[in-house]
């Protein structure tokens, strides 16, 4: 029976581990593209207020709402992650 329950506790520290990495790579995958997103945003600026361009405004409301999609799935994945480690796990 002891076996039993030593197995059971492997599996279930590997499937935390494996969470665990899933979780990190999702993290690093919605950093990635709320970086790429802002940077997106801050270059539409730019080139706006140096063109001048009567676009401007519609460019860098889309850069905002761009980067306004990305923080929204940073702040998913964060949501899911608590979800998955629980309230007393960091």
């Amino acid at each position: 029976m002891s076996n039993i329950s030593h197995k059971a506790g492997e599996t279930k520290g590997q499937a935390q581990e494996k969470t665990s990495q899933m979780v990190d790579s999702a993290k690093n995958t919605v950093n990635a593209a709320c970086d790429k997103a802002s940077d997106t945003a801050q270059s539409t600026r730019d080139s706006a207020q140096k063109t001048g361009d009567s676009s401007a405004g519609f460019l860098q409301q889309t850069g905002e709402q761009a980067r306004n999609m990305a923080q929204g799935a940073v702040d998913s994945v964060k949501n899911a992650v608590n979800k998955v480690k629980g309230p007393n796990e960091k």
